[in-house]
């Protein structure tokens, strides 16, 4: 997979509907490896609940569920959301169901057994359509909002100039809230060829501190740092 699909799966908080606990916990696993977060629910009915608290970016559903099965389910969504994509998945190919799908507005429509790389193919399909790298909030604190086309950090509005180096730090730190970043990571990701000395590191933290109206950045002695 390429880097920047990558780093746009990092964003991603998918919910994921299938009452098949082997399946549903196999994949779940799978794409917790490359997305922010996993939801997943059983049938349609916890399905929609869960989507009305975590409001997903994309939605995976199973077309038989208990309760209430995924065509409905995606019925009841898109009484509320017409512009989330949604994949269905199935190990059916009956033609009613496709027809259903199709007038859903589904993106994609893959059968079981699923193929991990079927799979990805229609979440990049999903990125595409969401954009979703357009803008991104902080979560801890949304009074910054960072614009990840245009490179523009804003803070209530009003721009933070940063150098190439700081851009590069706080994008690594953004795309990764929930850890620490490791600094490795800051090595290959910031530096890239560059050697990344304790000093140059330093002073590239001391400086975007200066910049920043609140001071978000927290340093793990010999390990790396987050956001706070």
């Amino acid at each position: 997979m390429q880097k920047e699909f990558l780093e746009k799966l990092k964003t991603l908080r998918i919910l994921y509907a299938e009452d098949e606990i082997g399946i549903r916990e196999n994949i779940a696993d799978s794409l917790s490896y490359y997305v922010k977060e996993v939801y997943q629910a059983s049938n349609g009915s916890e399905a929609f609940e869960i989507y009305k608290d975590k409001k997903p970016d994309i939605i995976l559903s199973d077309i038989h569920m208990p309760i209430l099965n995924g065509i409905d389910f995606i019925k009841k969504i898109r009484e509320e959301d017409r512009d989330i994509p949604v994949i269905m998945i199935t190990a059916h190919t009956d033609k009613k169901y496709l027809l259903d799908a199709v007038e859903l507005h589904m993106e994609k429509y893959i059968v079981k057994p699923i193929e991990l790389e079927v799979l990805f193919e229609a979440l990049e399909d999903c990125i595409k359509l969401l954009n979703i790298n357009k803008v991104f909030t902080l979560e801890i604190d949304k009074n910054y909002v960072y614009d990840y086309d245009k490179k523009e950090l804003l803070y209530k509005n009003k721009a933070i100039i940063l150098n190439k180096k700081e851009m590069l730090f706080f994008e690594v730190l953004l795309l990764n809230q929930n850890r620490i970043v490791s600094y490795e990571e800051l090595q290959e990701k910031v530096w890239g060829d560059d050697i990344m000395t304790d000093s140059a590191l330093r002073s590239l933290v001391r400086n975007l501190r200066k910049k920043l109206p609140t001071d978000i950045i927290f340093n793990l002695s010999g390990v790396g740092y987050r956001f706070v």
